[in-house]
This record gives structure tokens, C-alpha cells and sequence, in this order.
């Protein structure tokens, strides 16, 4: 049994169950696009647990020593990042906005993909704002779903960027959750991120949906920062 009592019987299994109709090199597509975000969620946990570590006092050659590398490696690889305040299910959100666009084969992370990772977060107060003014997950899924581009020819390798428009809907979560005096960003926060860049996909969806800027701030204002 692993530490974290995940078996591969149980990947397998789950994948194969997903994908009934799959030959065996699209099965191997998938399985290198779940690898590629399990590899992710390792990451995070570990910079998670190296920013408790820094905060504890921690010198960056302990932390190497921890990882197994050298002190400028582990720097390298773990100083501070864009998502260093984000809260842990916004940034699942993020990995699931990054693996929407790998299983649709888009060579760029756009707002809609943020939008079905904030869907696909179920701990979080987004999915739960999302969810109660849509009337159901299946109605955002859908417009989401309208709002895709078409499915790119082949899978993609490696690191998937963002695009400029999430770039912007990310920095006005952090900007949000700084106004609001809280001290992390949640998926509350890059909600009302996403629907502050107007022109996005994302915040047209939301306006269709029902959602206002105003009407979200006073939601996350009352409920978010937790």
C-alpha cells in the first residue's frame, strides 16, 4: 500500500471505466494527460509544505536537504510563486483549468478553462455561487461547453500557457482579495477575477448566468476571505 493508499489497479480501472470506447493509444494519451496532472498536484503539495517550512524559519539548504537537492535547486524550484497565497482548492482549480485544456487539445489556458476548473472544485465557495445562481452544475458546464474553442488536432507536451485574458482574470483576484482585506485568495476571489475582465469568455458566460460585479464583490465581501 502507497502513503496515500492510491493503487494503480484503481487508475486503470477508472480510466478504462471513463473511456469504454478508447483504443489503447488514445487510453495512452490520457493516461500521460492524468500523469501530467498528478505530477502537478505533487508540486503543489510540496511548495505548500515549503512555505509552512520558510515561515517556520526554515534555511532553503533544510529544505534542500528535505527534497533531496542541492539549496540552489530546491530555490529554484520552490521560491515563491504566482499562486503563493492562493488557498489549496484554488489551486486544484487551476491544475483542473490546465487539464480542461490538455483534454481538449487547446494550446493555451483561457478563461472559460478557469471557469470549469472553479466547476470541477467542489470544496470550493465558487463552485457553490456558481452552482446556486445557475440553478444547477450542469447548466454552467453546458454554456462553458458553447463557449470552447474547437478540440486543437493532437495532445500537447509540457507546460500549457496562460492566456493574457486569464492572466489579467488572476491579477484581479489577487487585486480583489486585497480590497477586501483578506488574507488569501480562494476561488471566491478568482471568481470575481474572472468576471472583472469583461471581454472574456468567462464573464460573458457569468453575465449570462445571472451575475453581476457588483452583486458577486457584496457575495465574496459577506462570505469569502474564510
Amino acid at each position: 500500500m502507497s502513503p496515500l493508499d492510491i493503487h494503480l489497479a484503481d487508475l486503470i480501472a477508472r480510466l478504462d471505466e471513463e473511456l469504454p470506447g478508447a483504443g489503447d493509444l488514445a487510453r495512452i494519451s490520457e493516461a500521460r494527460l492524468r500523469a501530467q496532472t498528478l505530477s502537478d498536484l505533487g508540486d503543489q503539495l510540496i511548495d505548500h509544505y515549503v512555505s509552512k517550512a520558510k515561515r517556520s524559519g526554515a534555511s532553503w539548504t533544510e529544505i534542500g536537504d528535505a527534497i533531496g537537492v542541492s539549496k540552489q535547486a530546491a530555490q529554484q524550484r520552490h521560491a515563491p510563486t504566482a499562486f503563493e497565497r492562493f488557498t489549496e482548492p484554488n489551486r486544484h482549480g487551476i491544475v483542473l483549468a490546465q487539464e480542461a485544456a490538455r483534454t481538449h487539445r487547446h494550446d493555451s489556458i483561457g478563461t472559460e478553462h478557469l471557469l470549469l476548473g472553479l466547476l470541477g472544485e467542489s470544496q470550493g465557495l465558487a463552485y457553490e455561487v456558481l452552482v446556486a445562481k445557475a440553478g444547477s452544475e450542469q447548466r454552467v458546464r453546458d454554456a462553458v461547453a458553447e463557449a470552447l474553442p474547437p478540440a486543437g488536432a493532437k495532445a500537447l507536451r509540457g507546460h500549457i500557457a496562460f492566456r493574457e485574458e486569464s492572466k489579467a482574470a488572476i491579477e484581479q483576484a489577487r487585486n480583489a482579495s486585497a480590497e477586501l482585506g483578506h488574507d488569501r485568495v480562494g476561488t471566491e476571489h478568482l471568481l470575481l477575477g474572472l468576471i472583472r475582465v469583461e471581454a472574456s469568455p468567462a464573464a460573458r458566460i457569468m453575465r449570462e448566468l445571472g451575475f453581476t460585479p457588483d452583486e458577486l464583490r457584496e457575495t465574496v465581501a459577506a462570505r469569502g476571505g474564510h
